[in-house]
């Protein structure tokens, strides 16, 4: 035997030992529906799902940069997405995965489980208790797999939402839940819902592997605000940009990035006061007096703060110009 074979085997001897032990514990009742997928330009992979359960984010969606991404719901075995990931890091395909963890549960009849790898090999499993209307569809880069559904027409709602939309892998997934959710969606309702983002490759940095990870654990329309988060998260992409420009000091580059942000959200006060800053540190302080008396207007703590920035090198005018912005 190779060492690669007996220390595969070693783990999946070691998963079965913690799987024994998963099962003697209840399950979670989560029944929902969700989508794993992979952007085969950029390389992302993510999970998506909606179900009326608190914090399904929390138990369904699993992913590794570089490794895959997992789902597991219905009566939930949580342990299947670390364990599920550790496999795909042995080298194991998202079929033989899926075919491991089932085939080793003896609660399998109950279970839903998708996975999706790097190259964007899908496997997929139903167990046939699973409580009607339960489905699933897959192939090359997604996965779509729901149960306790209105009707059966879920899932294939979700494949044709997923594959005729065109965006980015994140407004894709929730095209993928919207479509869901008109088809009939989960009978008892609607009141979680999660969306992860990884990044198709492991730079080993963790905090820039995750590149999306949003959550609406109780709301009585999770996929609106989960979508509605996801547009504050791309603005808020803008205002780090701008952050980063100015710690660079491309200042150009950072009013275009906060200009960016602002527009996605005119009512946001941080996002209208860091461009009036950006403005006035590029030599456009007329222009930006405006932005300032909007925003000293709805937030008194703004100006507050202005006479400490150029202290930190975050604002740099004279002191007339200081005292132009301040008294707007």
């Amino acid at each position: 035997m190779t060492k690669r074979f007996l220390l595969i085997l070693f783990l999946l001897l070691s998963l079965s030992f913690v799987c024994s032990q998963t099962y003697k514990s209840s399950s979670p009742l989560v029944h929902t529906y969700s989508i794993v997928a992979r952007d085969s330009v950029t390389g992302e992979m993510g999970v998506a799902v909606q179900s009326h359960w608190f914090s399904v984010g929390t138990l369904v969606s699993w992913g590794e940069a570089g490794v895959g991404v997992v789902a597991t719901q219905s009566f939930i075995n949580a342990s299947f997405g670390p364990r599920g990931l550790a496999l795909l890091k042995q080298g194991l395909t998202p079929a033989q995965v899926v075919k491991y963890l089932i085939e080793s549960d003896p609660g399998r009849d109950v279970r839903q489980l998708a996975v999706l790898d790097t190259k964007g090999r899908t496997a997929v499993y139903t167990g046939k208790n699973c409580i009607p209307a339960a489905g699933d569809y897959h192939e090359k880069n997604f996965s779509v797999q729901a149960n306790l559904m209105v009707n059966n027409k879920v899932w294939p709602a979700m494949a044709h939402a997923f594959k005729t939309t065109k965006a980015p892998l994140a407004e894709r997934m929730i095209a993928a839940l919207e479509a869901a959710q008109n088809a009939g969606g989960d009978i008892r309702g609607k009141q979680s819902a999660a969306i992860l983002v990884v990044k198709g490759k492991s730079t080993g940095k963790v905090w820039a592997d995750r590149l999306i990870d949003l959550r609406v654990e109780d709301s009585e329309h999770p996929v609106k605000e989960l979508k509605r988060l996801l547009k504050v998260h791309r603005a808020y992409e803008h205002m780090n940009n701008g952050d980063l420009a100015v710690e660079n000091g491309k200042m150009s580059l950072a009013m275009k990035e906060y200009s960016t942000a602002e527009n996605m959200f005119p009512q946001n006060e941080e996002m209208k006061f860091w461009h009036a800053v950006t403005l006035a540190n590029t030599g456009k302080v007329n222009e930006s007096l405006p932005l300032f008396k909007k925003v000293f207007e709805k937030n008194n703590n703004w100006k507050i703060l202005l006479p400490r920035l150029p202290k930190v090198g975050l604002l740099k005018v004279n002191k007339e110009n200081l005292r132009k912005i301040l008294n707007q």
